[in-house]
């Protein structure tokens, strides 16, 4: 059974953005709404559940407590211990994976049609009735408190930490959603249990099914799965202030290589001019080894193996990002081309041959997304909660062909400013 599903989760669905994806709204008797691809040639569902809010909804003094509760759905629900959860869900041949992120708490499932009412109860009591036994706990908190002792000493994880911290400060965005060993040791069963009732509301859920089951089928399905929610769940963070000016910050660490993790204020997903800052981010630096970035600081230079940078909307901020590692004795001429090359694109523009290859890297590469149910499933309760109209997958490369040379160029005069850019370096940067 467990090889069977195998096979089936490889199987690609790849018809839809030749074809066109016929998508379904469907409401369920009890009012929860979710999107829907049928499939009924493959006895197979894959469903994705999605709560925005994520660990910004961490209380004040609880850091970490979202990320903990959910390291916890699937150690012990409803009658089954820890390992009872686990031994069910083998033998269902089911798989369930939990996620948080700093704005949405994710929970994914894939299932045969014909374990589909188990499967559904038993991810319903890990949704819904979570134990949080004493010794889950402990046990999941020594695996974060071990996480975060690691990132301690990871540059990369240092450079992000830091680097939020100075674009948010107390906001949650400026810590990390793991929270810190102090928080994290502290935190009881009752802030586990809050945090759960606070991010797994009925008020923030988005919900999205491929595969074999009908639009009846789900909305029956919903209600069972999710209908025992709270209402309404915590408060939604405020927008948060973007603190970061211009300049530098080193924090030294004991490493022959430096990292640099930069950026500036970004651009909003619902922004007019989105598109046209997507398509100028991959000819800057989203575009591998096509990309401005790459060509300056890698290949004439060979101060780099790798150099990118992107766009960041989170839902109560932007960023435009990037990264970029070097010798330490090299990082401070990195550092200098990267600045150099935001600004000459700013003020210069691109070319028409750049906007070419771009347009025809995103257009190109789209279809590849959808390369199978759980893809799809992902990429559907990822435009709902983008507020993306349900046609969007038929007509988004016909938004990316519609960016002009002037328009790329008039966004690139407006988003990148040089001057504003701030580069968080850990290690020991020399001339910096």
């Amino acid at each position: 059974m467990i090889r069977f599903l195998s096979a089936i989760l490889v199987i690609v669905f790849a018809l839809p953005v030749q074809a066109g994806v016929e998508i379904k709204e469907v409401t369920s008797p009890g009012g929860i709404k979710a999107w829907l691809v049928e499939e009924p040639s493959i006895p197979f569902v894959a469903l994705e559940v999605r709560f925005k809010g994520g660990a910004s909804l961490d209380a004040p003094g609880k850091r970490g407590a979202t990320n903990l509760m959910v390291g916890l759905l699937e150690e012990g629900a409803g009658d089954l211990d820890s390992q009872g959860f686990a031994e069910a869900t083998e033998a269902l041949a089911a798989q369930f994976s939990y996620d948080v992120g700093d704005d949405t708490l994710s929970v994914s499932a894939r299932f045969l049609t014909e374990n589909r009412d188990a499967a559904v109860q038993l991810l319903r009591s890990s949704i819904v009735e979570p134990r949080f036994d004493p010794q889950a706990v402990e046990r999941v908190r020594a695996q974060v408190l071990a996480s975060i002792r690691s990132s301690e000493k990871d540059p990369d994880e240092i450079a992000s930490r830091s680097f939020d911290a100075l674009a948010f400060g107390e906001h949650p965005y400026g810590s990390q959603y793991a929270g810190t060993q102090e928080s994290v040791a502290a935190l009881t069963r009752e802030d586990i249990i809050a945090a759960h009732d606070g991010a797994m509301a009925r008020d923030r859920l988005f919900v999205s099914a491929v595969g074999d089951i009908t639009a009846e089928e789900l909305g029956f399905l919903l209600d069972d799965l999710l209908g025992e929610l709270p209402a309404e769940g915590a408060k939604m963070p405020v927008q948060a202030e973007l603190m970061l000016k211009g300049g530098t910050t080193v924090v030294e660490f004991d490493t022959p290589q430096s990292v640099a993790l930069f950026g500036h204020e970004g651009i909003d997903r619902h922004d007019d001019d989105f598109f046209a800052a997507y398509v100028l981010n991959v000819i800057l630096g989203g575009g591998g080894f096509e990309s401005r970035l790459m060509e300056e600081v890698r290949v004439k230079r060979g101060l780099t193996y790798g150099v990118y940078s992107y766009l960041a909307p989170k839902d109560h901020a932007a960023l435009y990002i990037g990264s970029v590692s070097s010798a330490n004795d090299r990082i401070s001429e990195a550092v200098d081309v990267i600045r150099s090359e935001w600004a000459h694109i700013a003020k210069d523009g691109v070319t028409e041959e750049e906007l070419a290859k771009a347009k025809a890297l995103l257009t190109g590469a789209y279809p590849l997304r959808f390369d199978g149910n759980g893809s799809i499933a992902r990429i559907m309760v990822g435009m709902q909660m983008d507020d993306l109209p349900i046609d969007y997958i038929e007509t988004r490369n016909d938004k990316v062909n519609a960016v002009t040379l002037e328009d790329v160029n008039r966004v690139a005069s407006e988003l990148l400013r040089p001057e504003d850019l701030h580069f968080v370096i850990v290690g020991k940067p020399e001339g910096v």
